[in-house]
């Protein structure tokens, strides 16, 4: 079992969830978040005066798997997210130990669906 969360540009995310949605992953937690890699943010203009944007807005996915879809999963993700440009986004894959479902009180790799 592997727990995977991508951080993705916003307008992106149609196009990740509907390729999550051809590749069988239906059980997705999506959140806004505000963060910065490598592009360090971006400067606005407000009223004419030059801010500097420190943080840009990103959505988190969280996707639980059993190990078999691991690959689909992150081939959906790169392939709905990329744009070629810096700030698309990163992939974090970690391994899991132990998943409960809270309705039956199933575990292990059942327990995810």
């Amino acid at each position: 079992m592997k727990f995977i969360i991508a951080i993705i540009n916003p307008d992106r995310l149609d196009d990740v969830l509907g390729l999550l949605e051809k590749k069988a992953v239906h059980l997705v937690t999506v959140s806004n978040v505000v963060g910065r890699g490598r592009q360090k943010g971006i400067a606005e203009v407000y009223r004419s005066h030059k801010e500097a944007g420190n943080l840009l807005k990103k959505v988190k996915l969280e996707i639980a798997v059993n190990d078999e879809y691991v690959k689909p999963t992150v081939d959906a993700i790169v392939e709905g997210a990329r744009t070629g440009h810096t700030g698309d986004g990163k992939i974090f894959i970690m391994d899991m130990q132990e998943c409960v479902r809270i309705r039956t009180g199933e575990t292990g790799p059942v327990a995810i669906g």
